[in-house]
């Protein structure tokens, strides 16, 4: 469990233009409050603030005036476009007390290669001791296979952790991989030009070929009538005495 010291300051002025100003001036905003005291006001160090958000659940030991509060950080408020911290809330803890928390939780193990693994919830809630709290906890995937989920009662926890969220809450899920689509051939489409001179061609030879008994009738009527003519010749003529 972190606990990092943070010297802060107390804040006099309030609203949206004094908290820009105490931003710009490299601090940022926050306030404490918890075990029925009255909300205190306070600006931290933005650095160093943020280097010790970057630990899961951090304890905060804030030196205001010679005296140190013990807090826990709450709510973070960040800019939506560029992740910069715009303000702190902070509860105030006592060692010994339990607390209720929400722990990231951290995968390991050999899972079925052949399906999707969605991570469903990546932390779940626990109550422990404010000075036990784990930065992490594990859960062992070994063996799942496609198609099968891990709830948070196979979550691994440490001794005095107890899990405060649904025992059947999904954590992870293996998902089926779709179908592979099937390839089916198609033939190839002409291009419009082909398409047009193909038409053409076909209607040419079509052409052709109906005109071909037409002359062949032409040239068999030609032969007829010659014939027709021998024959009328040699009867009228007579052979002189």
């Amino acid at each position: 469990m972190a606990e990092i010291s943070i010297n802060g300051k107390r804040r006099t002025e309030f609203g949206k233009g004094a908290a820009r100003r105490t931003r710009r001036d490299g601090f940022i905003p926050a306030v404490i409050y918890g075990h029925g005291e009255k909300p205190q006001h306070v600006s931290l160090p933005s650095k160093e603030l943020g280097v010790a958000l970057k630990t899961s659940n951090v304890l905060l030991d804030v030196v205001l005036d010679n005296q140190t509060e013990l807090t826990l950080p709450k709510s973070i408020a960040r800019d939506p476009l560029t992740g910069s911290l715009e303000h702190v809330d902070l509860v105030i803890v006592r060692r010994g007390e339990k607390v209720v928390v929400s722990v990231p939780v951290h995968t390991i193990g050999d899972y079925d290669r052949d399906g999707i693994l969605e991570h469903v919830n990546n932390t779940i809630e626990v109550e422990v001791e404010a000075t036990s709290i784990p930065q992490f906890l594990t859960l062992d995937m070994s063996g799942l296979k496609a198609g099968e989920s891990i709830s948070a009662e196979k979550v691994q926890l440490p001794e005095g952790v107890v899990l405060k969220s649904d025992p059947k809450l999904t954590v992870v899920h293996l998902s089926l991989k779709s179908a592979e689509e099937e390839i089916v051939p198609v033939a190839a489409v002409p291009a419009e030009g082909e398409a047009a001179a193909a038409t053409e061609g076909d209607a040419a030879a079509a052409g052709k070929e109906g005109a071909t008994p037409a002359a062949a009738g032409k040239d068999a009527a030609a032969k007829d009538a010659a014939a027709a003519g021998k024959d009328g010749g040699a009867g009228g003529a007579k052979p002189k005495k």
